[in-house]
């Protein structure tokens, strides 16, 4: 423990008297700029980030989910209780199963509008979480935490800002648990705590919008113990706060975006941003202090929100969506539209998009209701759903690039296309059906490969894979929600075999919709409990 702050403190008034109200997309990137925040790329700190091109296709993605509250009002607004009032559905807390399908509608949508990830969804999830959770908290240890957090989500709500969540820490060995880490830093924890809040020093790894947001809630990352109560924290600080310190994360392909032209980024527009975040010594007013020590409900909190951010997975769907599409587009450039191989190869894509989309509505059909009155997705289904995530996407891509052909990652750049001296050897050489202009069939390859191989397949593939947790925690998950006791009780009566155990298998869980098991999962901490974002 530390004695004295590395960085000053500003009240949780302080805090909110410099915050913009936000009213449309365009408030939303101004809010970006003149921050003085920390940030690195590259080796350098920026002094404008809202200004670098590399960083801009991100802004883009995360303006796309204020664009679409006016766009499509009934899909991205919610009433709140709170105010009274509509806002934008990131920042509601779902409290039916019909909150929860329009929230995967929503997610969907964005997804076709932006092709990648529009990085508020770990926000959006420790919405719900925190709001159930700090009600457990205070039933259990006689806290305040609800109300104060209900009174930050009002503000947040009024102001219309985004929430980022920071969930995942570096984790340094992971055979240790925090305090026996050589480099305490790798996770993030109180290291001094007095009437007027908490100060965290450590850090949190790739932490999806980090910089593009107003806000971070932090949260733990698993399972803890008694010795590592520091480590318990939950606590929201604004990004522009003293003692932060960012650093962007390289994307594939991501240097294109630096270069004249939008062809050869593929989908120049939008771009998806992680970020590592380092904490130094930085200040938690008490009022924004939602959970401070109390291990016994670390664990509730990452399967609750996992429950939550699992099924927000959905978002893949509206990429799968863009790329199924890519795929019957370049098979028209190509002069193919009609071959039975390429419609079989779109039929499956297709299956392989909607067996995800279908798992996840069921788990929000399915929902569980929390004392709070917030409701959350069901566990065996989100976990399901989750797990096709982290398979199907890389099937769909793989069909892409079948469909697509070798081209997708041989021809040549914008530049050449351009040349005055060679531009139209490019265009006669690379010329498809007619009717599409080479520029045109490049274009649609472009996005294929940035979607797959490129600067988005990070949103759509890598971030499928291991995001709110790699495959492995999504099996234990749906071991322990399993009930083989039931149905081998079921096969045992049709078989007229008599009752009987069978040890190893697994049967403390569900089996089927409306089954015992829905809740949190119980058992000791065996991996699952470490979403990564």
């Amino acid at each position: 423990m530390t004695t004295t702050p590395a960085a000053p403190t500003r009240t949780a008034e302080q805090q909110w008297a410099g915050m913009p109200t936000i009213v449309d997309g365009r408030d939303y990137v101004e809010s970006l700029r003149g921050r003085g925040t920390r940030l690195f790329l590259n080796g350098r700190l920026l002094s404008e980030p809202a200004d670098h091109p590399m960083i801009q296709p991100s802004i883009n993605a995360m303006r796309a989910t204020y664009d679409l509250a006016e766009d499509e009002p009934d899909l991205a607004l919610a009433h709140s209780p709170y105010v009274d009032g509509p806002v934008n559905r990131f920042l509601h807390v779902t409290t039916s199963s019909a909150d929860l399908v329009a929230k995967h509608r929503m997610q969907r949508r964005l997804g076709q509008r932006t092709g990648t990830c529009f990085q508020r969804c770990v926000g959006l999830d420790a919405v719900s979480t925190l709001h159930s959770v700090t009600f457990d908290l205070d039933a259990e240890h006689g806290t305040d935490y609800h109300d104060r957090f209900t009174t930050f989500l009002t503000r947040l709500q009024r102001h219309n800002l985004v929430l980022a969540g920071g969930m995942t820490d570096p984790k340094g060995d992971r055979s240790l648990p925090p305090h026996a880490q050589a480099n305490p830093e790798v996770f993030l924890r109180v290291v001094r705590r007095d009437d007027s809040g908490v100060w965290v020093r450590g850090a949190k790894a790739h932490m999806t919008g980090g910089w593009n947001s107003h806000w971070i809630v932090v949260m733990p990352t698993m399972h803890l113990t008694e010795a590592d109560a520091d480590c318990a924290v939950v606590g929201a600080v604004p990004v522009t706060a003293p003692g932060i310190t960012f650093v962007y994360g390289r994307q594939a392909s991501d240097g294109r975006s630096l270069e004249p032209g939008t062809l050869d980024q593929g989908n120049a527009r939008f771009g998806g941003q992680e970020v590592l975040v380092h904490f130094d010594d930085v200040f938690i007013p008490h009022e924004h202090v939602f959970m401070d020590g109390e291990v016994d409900m670390a664990r509730t909190l990452v399967q609750r929100f996992t429950r939550y951010h699992r099924s927000s997975y959905m978002c893949k769907t509206g990429l799968g969506d863009v790329l199924v599409g890519a795929a019957a587009e370049v098979a028209d450039a190509n002069g193919v539209p009609g071959a039975s191989h390429i419609n079989d190869k779109l039929v499956e894509m297709t299956h392989l998009n909607e067996t995800i989309w279908s798992s996840g509505i069921a788990s929000a059909t399915e929902a569980e209701s929390l004392p709070s009155g917030a409701v959350v997705n069901d566990t065996m289904l989100t976990n399901v759903a989750k797990h096709n995530v982290t398979r199907f996407p890389y099937e769909i891509a793989r069909l892409a690039q079948d469909i697509a052909g070798g081209l997708m990652v041989t021809m040549p750049s914008e530049a050449d296309l351009r040349s005055p001296e060679i531009g139209d050897l490019v265009e006669r050489l690379l010329v498809g059906r007619d009717g599409v202009t080479t520029e045109d069939r490049m274009r649609i390859m472009r996005l294929i490969e940035t979607m797959t191989i490129g600067r988005n397949a990070v949103g759509y593939l890598t971030e499928s894979l291991h995001g709110a947790g790699s495959p492995q925690a999504q099996r234990i998950e749906i071991r322990r929600a399993m009930d083989v006791d039931a149905v081998r009780a079921y096969a045992r009566t049709l078989a007229g075999i008599p009752s009987r155990s069978v040890p190893g298998l697994a049967g403390s869980g569900r089996v089927g919709s409306g089954q015992a098991g829905r809740g949190e999962a119980a058992g000791g901490d065996t991996g699952s409990d470490r979403p990564d974002e």
